[in-house]
């Protein structure tokens, strides 16, 4: 029951559901007494109109709800507003869409429909306080100088609506203007097929090249304006953005996905790309060109853990860059790298799959992430988005290339942002140096403002935290040296076994056994003074050999240390020998066993001597008279006339 206008028994029943008997006669009874007492039946409102009302001759007393006491009023109002929500139905589909036209207006037409709701809620509130409707329409129309039939007409707009749809109802429905100039429609096929290219003419330009065809042909053609307003109009702006600028800048319109990392621990996922420098340097070569960094980045903490530098993108400067990463820290489980060929290569990841290379072969070799058990996943190409290194990278521009250290030769993010100064090329040292404090400060940096770090951390103890705490897998000698550079293979000299790499010699005690034989060598080239480790050509690891520098020809100090090293060594080896002597040479010479002379053997045919032989005669004896005969120089004399004789 909704009505306004109850009698005591309604206005028992209303706010007493299901009392009955007795009770129900004495809440009546009480009612009565209490609109006699009151006075209810002389009350009026504002405008006059009486607020109780017989109905018919001999019919009791009905009096409007606005005489009631203020609590009476609260509850029938809470009781019959609970009643209504069960009977609510649900919105339907045309009540749905017209408040989201609604939404789509202006705050100038939103706010001219609260005005108008606000209105006919005064309205209404005299209605309910007895006042007739005409009556109440006029004196609302006096009280906010407007037209009664103003009025009239906003209750016209909401006729049929439910009291809560009547707000975007009430909303203003005039659009403006919406008429259109004339526009022939193959003059805007035209500058539709003109203006919407990736050259991105001026529609100016586009505008005179249509004006001089329709004269020609007799269409019709508004002015430039007209037509740009229609292409906003007609083709969203992301359609726009692909035909004007292309694919690129039309991704760029739709959101980056927001990836959250905090759930990795340190060293958990890594990520890994390039960069080049924008500052020239000068190469021990002489060589001149901007150096290219690799770096490998904690996903966690954003923390660089390894870099290296070369002239070009290189698998041997994203080697190097792992292998300081395993070095310092240990192995990563996951890597994201870039779609680069110096990532590709099949030293670095062969074994899985990547966009040069979309199947394994069975006979093809595993790099060195694979061999470690890294997993890797390749980021999309030319998308700075799925690298958080690359946002990185802006320290390289603002902290390192601009460094004053490397004054002079800043080459410029673009040739339209080139300084304009002769440039002075930096050299290996200085660069090398001012890079290395550049990157110890960016992870020293405080305050970062990531999901990490939340503002106060620095990379370096993001990292630190979580690394301390984290499963980390270290890796061991075999697995550094597996992601060392392979070099060429090098031949152990004479005479003493030593390998020549880069200038270097290098040398231990187990090369000796290997003089002449090839041998394969792993190091690492921006630390030559560092261990060689040598492996047979089949693989077998040998040793590592000390880099042996050369020292100034009349360093006297540096000789008697070297021949102190060699005494030892020397000493070192005879006692070895010594201890290898379990039996001397005169022992083992005692042991030798005697040869007796063999029986010559006896002759089973005998043959007779005939001829000269036969009849040889002795040789005389020597004449002592003539002992001193010199039968050397007759010897000799004889010699010079068989000369003279040939």
């Amino acid at each position: 029951m909704n009505d306004d206008w109850l009698t005591p028994a309604e206005l028992t029943d209303a706010l007493h559901p299901g009392l009955s008997g007795k009770a129900r006669d004495a809440k009546i009874r009480l009612w009565q007494i209490r609109a006699k007492d009151g006075g209810w039946k002389s009350r009026r409102n504002l405008a006059g109109a009486p607020l109780a009302r017989r109905e018919g001759r001999g019919g009791g007393w009905k009096y409007h709800v606005t005489v009631l006491p203020q609590e009476a009023q609260l509850r029938l109002a809470a009781i019959r507003a609970k009643a209504a929500a069960s009977d609510v139905p649900a919105p339907e589909k045309g009540t749905a869409e017209v408040w989201a036209w609604f939404d789509r207006q202006t705050a100038k037409k939103k706010d001219t429909a609260r005005q108008r709701l606000r209105v006919l809620d005064q309205v209404e509130n005299l209605v309910r306080g007895g006042l007739q409707k005409n009556s109440a329409v006029a004196a609302m129309a006096d009280a906010h100088g407007i037209g009664a039939r103003t009025i009239w007409g906003w209750y016209d707009m909401v006729a049929g609506a439910d009291r809560a749809d009547w707000l975007p109802h009430l909303a203003p429905r005039n659009q403006g203007r919406t008429a259109t100039a004339d526009m022939s429609a193959e003059a805007w096929a035209a500058f539709k097929a003109d203006y919407l290219r990736q050259e991105q003419p001026p529609a100016e330009a586009v505008y005179d090249r249509i004006k001089d065809v329709a004269a020609e042909r007799g269409w019709t053609v508004p002015s430039v304006k007209t037509f740009l307003r229609r292409v906003d109009r007609e083709i969203p702006h992301a359609c726009q953005v692909l035909m004007r600028k292309g694919p690129e800048a039309a991704r760029l319109l739709y959101p980056a996905q927001e990836r959250d990392r905090s759930h990795f621990h340190a060293l958990q996922a890594v990520n890994a790309d390039g960069h080049r420098v924008d500052v020239w340097k000068r190469w021990p070569d002489g060589d001149v060109s901007r150096p290219f960094v690799t770096v490998v980045q904690d996903l966690h903490s954003n923390k660089w853990l390894g870099w290296r530098v070369d002239k070009n993108p290189t698998a041997t400067g994203v080697r190097l860059a792992f292998y300081d990463v395993f070095r310092k820290y240990g192995i990563p489980d996951l890597a994201w790298l870039d779609n680069g060929r110096e990532f590709a290569a099949k030293i670095i990841t062969g074994g899985q799959p990547t966009r040069y290379r979309f199947k394994v072969t069975p006979d093809e070799l595993n790099g060195v992430l694979t061999e470690l058990g890294v997993q890797v996943h390749w980021t999309t190409p030319r998308s700075g988005q799925s690298k958080p290194i690359e946002r990185s990278f802006r320290d390289f521009c603002n902290h390192i290339a601009k460094h004053p250290a490397l004054a002079g030769a800043y080459a410029g993010n673009s040739p339209m942002n080139k300084p304009d100064y002769r440039v002075k090329p930096v050299d290996l040292d200085t660069f090398l140096a001012v890079l290395e404090d550049g990157i110890k400060r960016h992870n020293a940096r405080p305050g970062r403002r990531t999901g990490v770090c939340a503002g106060t951390l620095s990379f370096d103890q993001a990292f630190k935290e979580s690394y301390e705490r984290a499963p980390i897998r270290r890796a061991t000698e075999a697995q550094l040296r597996m992601a060392m550079l392979s070099a060429e293979r090098v031949t152990a000299r004479q005479p003493n076994g030593s390998l020549h790499v880069e200038g270097n010699r290098y040398w231990d005690e187990f090369l000796t056994q290997h003089i002449g034989e090839k041998m394969t060598v792993r190091f690492d080239p921006e630390a030559l003074h560092e261990p060689l480790h040598v492996y047979r050509t089949d693989g077998v690891y040998l040793g590592a050999a000390q880099c042996w520098e050369a020292v100034g020809f009349d360093s006297v100090d540096a000789a008697r240390d070297h021949n102190r090293k060699r005494r030892e060594w020397l000493k070192n080896n005879r006692r070895n020998a010594q201890l290898e002597q379990e039996m001397t040479i005169d022992q083992w010479a005692a042991m030798q066993p005697g040869m007796d002379e063999p029986e010559p053997p006896a002759a089973r045919m005998v043959r007779l001597v005939t001829g000269n032989l036969a009849a040889a005669r002795a040789m005389p004896a020597a004449d002592p008279d003539h002992e001193d005969f010199d039968f050397e120089g007759f010897s000799r004399g004889l010699t010079l006339i068989a000369g003279d004789l040939e």
